[in-house]
């Protein structure tokens, strides 16, 4: 590169205009320095031209920035690539960092643009463009350098697609401060605790803690600020109405650059569907825990009632299994049909399938029932069936069915709109003292008819028998 001549044609930097931002007391002379090895050791790319725009220097990196190894003295770069704004318009020659030195002799710094390349692809620069001028301060020409911004490109499309997976994510993503600060709040948090970002960013996490375990936080912040992850804690939190979620919560510390834990991230996930489901769980186990446990105790009863009347062997035999196949009958009556034709029966059909193993006495029926018969259908077979199972189920292990000589006696009434059955034992064991009703019939007998039927039931406990008092709407007999 020539460094003797400071024409106007000159084809490098003018040793004046360098030497004026010369730093006093450098000890290398300053015609001893090789600009060139200094420029070709620089990353970014580096070129000159004259006042005419032709190209009178550029390094490697700029060849690698291009594509191509341009011809000094003849190439017009300035002209000759395509250019482009960041949105994609063309970017006009007049308006080019280069260009706009050239005319207007003075710096232009921090132009963003695209350039596209000779073999189509296109690269996203920024530009700092400058004169050169001599020692009479006239302009000789132009240094640019183009900084590469590709891989900037790459880290704000990671950014950009993990704020999108952020903001999209169906889990309420927070970040805070090791203040307990919130600082970031994306769409998942505000469906979930119903506040805005607005109303969100700048407040205490605290605000979603129910005031029974403010103690949680400190000790959370405390973890992080050792560099601890919490996983899956399971814990409550309020809304902004009021009303508390159970939720999933995993913090993780946040770092800055030098690796020192700033803040926190919490992903939050409701799992109020997810307890629903292991309760539903859980009643089913139970549930059937207990109608197993009831169908050996029927079956008991079953042998010792058909004992009691037995005189030989196959006479035993036959009556219980008579009874046990009843009792299978009765049982069918509270398992749904699924996809086959809705179920639909009456009353009193109802009871005397329920009851038919132990209605048959020495002395005749031991179940009398009267009142009107109603059509039930739908849900409610299920829900009738199950009801009345269970009641005859404790009537056959500790009430009036247990023995021979015990009666019951079933009345129904419907008026008003209101169908109510009333369920009376008779001559059956004595009763010292009201007994204890808190057991798991108990419970699903009391969401039978309250949650799916809608009605009411009431016990009175006689000396020699059980009398209960069921009220529920006519139509809910009917599934509606």
């Amino acid at each position: 590169m020539n460094r003797e001549s400071n024409s106007p044609d000159d084809t490098s930097f003018s040793e004046a205009s360098v030497a004026s931002e010369q730093p006093a007391g450098l000890c290398t002379p300053l015609d001893k320095l090789d600009f060139g090895t200094v420029l070709e050791a620089l990353p970014e790319a580096v070129y000159t031209t004259n006042v005419m725009g032709l190209l009178t220097f550029y390094n490697k990196a700029a060849a690698a920035f291009w594509g191509e190894h341009p011809v000094l003295g003849q190439s017009e770069l300035c002209r000759s690539w395509k250019l482009f704004w960041p949105d994609g318009t063309p970017l006009p020659h007049d308006q080019r960092p280069l260009a706009l030195v050239l005319k207007e002799k003075r710096p232009i710094s921090g132009l963003e643009a695209i350039a596209e390349r000779p073999d189509g692809t296109r690269v996203r620069f920024l530009a700092r463009s400058s004169p050169i001028l001599d020692a009479n301060g006239n302009m000789v020409g132009a240094v640019n350098i183009l900084v590469d911004l590709t891989e900037q490109n790459i880290v704000d499309e990671a950014v950009m697609r993990h704020d999108a997976i952020v903001e999209s994510s169906d889990d309420a993503i927070i970040a805070k401060d090791l203040t307990g600060k919130i600082i970031n709040w994306n769409k998942g948090a505000q469906r979930l605790f119903g506040y805005t970002a607005e109303e969100a960013v700048g407040n205490l996490v605290s605000m979603l803690i129910p005031q029974d375990r403010q103690n949680e936080e400190p000790g959370i912040l405390e973890r992080i600020r050792r560099g601890e992850r919490i996983e899956h804690y399971e814990t409550i939190r309020r809304r902004k109405d009021g009303s508390l979620v159970e939720i999933s919560l995993s913090v993780s510390p946040i770092r800055n650059s030098r690796g020192i834990i700033v803040g926190a991230a919490k992903i939050a996930r409701d799992i109020t569907e997810r307890r629903q489901a292991e309760e539903q769980k859980n009643l089913l186990i139970r549930e059937m825990d207990h109608r197993v446990k009831n169908l050996f105790a029927l079956a008991n009863s079953v042998v010792a009632l058909s004992a009691r009347t037995a005189t030989t062997p196959n006479s035993l035999a036959s009556a219980v299994s008579a009874r046990l196949n009843a009792l299978a009958q009765a049982h069918a009556l509270t398992l749904p049909h699924g996809s086959r034709i809705e179920q639909s029966t009456t009353l009193h059909t109802l009871l005397l399938t329920i009851l038919e193993p132990y209605a048959a006495g020495e002395r005749g029926s031991r179940v009398l029932i009267s009142g009107p018969d109603i059509s039930i259908a739908g849900s409610a077979v299920t829900s009738f069936a199950l009801l009345l199972y269970e009641f005859a189920t404790n009537a056959a292990k500790y009430g009036a069915l247990s023995l021979p000589e015990g009666r019951l006696e079933i009345a129904c009434n419907d008026s008003g709109g209101l169908l109510t059955i009333h369920w009376k034992e008779r001559n059956g064991p004595q009763i010292e003292r009201e007994p204890e009703v808190s057991g798991f019939g108990t419970f699903l007998t009391k969401a039978t008819v309250r949650g799916q039927l809608g009605g009411e039931i009431s016990r009175e406990w006689m000396r020699d028998g059980l009398l209960i008092k069921l009220t529920l709407p006519v139509n809910s007999a009917h599934g509606k």
